[in-house]
């Protein structure tokens, strides 16, 4: 096991892995920015290092520094928590190039599934299904052929694109051409490239997500499924639970086998999540690869008892995985809400400042993973997210009733948050009979949203 370990993040998975550390008898060493010299990762850390002023470039993504900060220090190994530098290959490179030890996949692993285009060719050879899509259409025969192949409702999207320019939904065959112009035209005008391709495009699916655990003496597992349907309209998640509800046994074994195919297909190791959309009639696609610890791994824990964290490190420093696919079984439900500085009313605009009176809730099957404390600062420079609220149940109506109780229990003041939006959201009839897909939110509870709800104060 190693003997010392730098954490470089911040906030609540900064503590995570310092908790995760002191239970396994390791040292830890924090790094902090200006901004955040009174945060309790700093006051908890064994050690800690300043590596330059607020903003994240010149701090939590100054390599330079915390390369530094690691040498001086004399650690063995660094975990890069989530953001940041997490799925950054250049920075597990430069880590094994001083001798220290990367909590994470392998650079290559990194690399091949931080790339669209290689992960996706990876999946198709590794026998994971992913969406259906065109190469760059030459003529309308050929995407008339996709789309018959394919099937309506497709998305021409440009192959240039970002922002939402040059995308057209086109529901039958008579469109196809008008809106392969259309979309044409506006990638030529904002990306000086015409160029654009064809999608199937799912009509409100499912986000799914499978968490795996794998070794580096080739054992891989799957720790079940996670539900993130709930989502922001940036497509950013808000609230995630698991077991996924309502979901096909069936798929459900696809999923998860799927899931650990493509962890082997990319010789990877540490803890990773596939991502992948669900498709009403229980089709589903790989979406991406997320080579690092997830935000929301914390309602994996509680329902199958296993401490994601140690096992990162703990695999890191050599360990084979004890963990049997055979003895994962889920043990009732979790659902996590994410408490962000942010104004739900105003297109959740995110807050900053300093925060007045803070309570966090507590009680039976309530965890509550923070770095906030009353009279503590919420700097601009970074996410929003001010804490992790998880309620776990012996089964979902169990778990939603004990999240409804923490969310009345929570005070932050100084700040919006989202904790209003949360509590709509579970007492909305379509989240309480598990029915939500990725743009659910969005359709479902925004656009109904009544005037004069607030976010503020708690």
């Amino acid at each position: 096991m190693f003997g010392k370990v730098l954490i470089a993040n911040r906030g609540e998975i900064a503590l995570r892995v310092i908790r995760a550390c002191r239970e396994l008898n390791v040292k830890t060493v924090a790094i902090f920015s200006e901004a955040d010299r009174n945060s309790l990762h700093v006051r908890y850390a064994d050690e800690a290092f300043c590596v330059g002023p607020g903003p994240s470039a010149r701090s939590y993504l100054n390599v330079p520094n915390i390369i530094g900060a690691a040498e001086v220090a004399g650690v063995d190994a660094i975990h890069p928590g989530y953001g940041f530098l997490s799925e950054n290959a250049n920075f597990a490179e430069i880590c094994t190039s001083h001798g220290i030890k990367f909590i994470g996949p392998p650079a290559p692993a990194i690399s091949l599934m931080g790339d669209k285009a290689s992960a996706k060719q990876r999946m198709l050879e590794a026998g994971v299904p992913v969406i259906p899509g065109s190469g760059i259409i030459e003529s309308l025969a050929v995407a008339k052929k996709f789309c018959a192949e394919a099937g309506y409702p497709v998305l021409i999207k440009a192959t240039a694109g970002g922002g939402g320019k040059g995308m057209r939904i086109v529901g039958r065959d008579a469109d196809l051409g008008a809106g392969i112009a259309a979309a044409s035209g506006e990638a030529l005008a904002a990306f000086a490239n015409p160029g654009v391709y064809i999608e199937k495009l799912l009509v409100h699916p499912r986000h799914i997500e499978v968490q795996v655990l794998a070794d580096e003496y080739g054992h891989v597992i799957h720790i079940g499924e996670r539900d993130c349907s709930v989502q922001k309209p940036s497509h950013q998640k808000l609230l995630e639970e698991a077991p996924a509800p309502h979901l096909d046994a069936d798929v459900r074994t696809k999923l998860c086998e799927a899931a650990v195919r493509a962890a082997r297909s990319c010789d990877y190791t540490n803890a990773g999540t596939l991502e992948f959309l669900v498709a009403e009639d229980g089709h589903f696609y790989f979406m991406e690869m997320n080579t690092r610890i997830q935000v929301e791994h914390p309602i994996t824990e509680v329902v199958y008892g296993v401490d994601l964290v140690k096992w990162q490190i703990r695999i890191a420093a050599g360990e084979r995985l004890t963990i049997r696919q055979e003895d994962v079984r889920p043990r009732g439900h979790a659902i996590e809400c994410r408490i962000n500085a942010e104004d739900p009313d105003n297109k959740f605009t995110p807050a900053a400042g300093k925060l007045g009176s803070v309570l966090m809730p507590g009680g039976p099957g309530i965890r509550v993973d923070t770095h906030i404390y009353s009279g503590s600062d919420v700097p601009p420079y970074y996410d929003s997210m001010l804490a992790k609220i998880t309620a776990a149940g012996r089964d979902r109506a169990e778990a939603i009733a004990r999240m409804r109780r923490a969310l009345a229990e929570i005070e932050v003041r100084g700040v919006a948050t989202t904790t209003s939006m949360h509590q709509r959201i579970l007492n909305h009839p379509s989240f309480i009979a598990g029915r939500t897909h990725v743009t659910w939110l969005r359709e479902e509870v925004l656009a109904r949203q009544p005037v004069g709800v607030g976010s503020h104060g708690g």
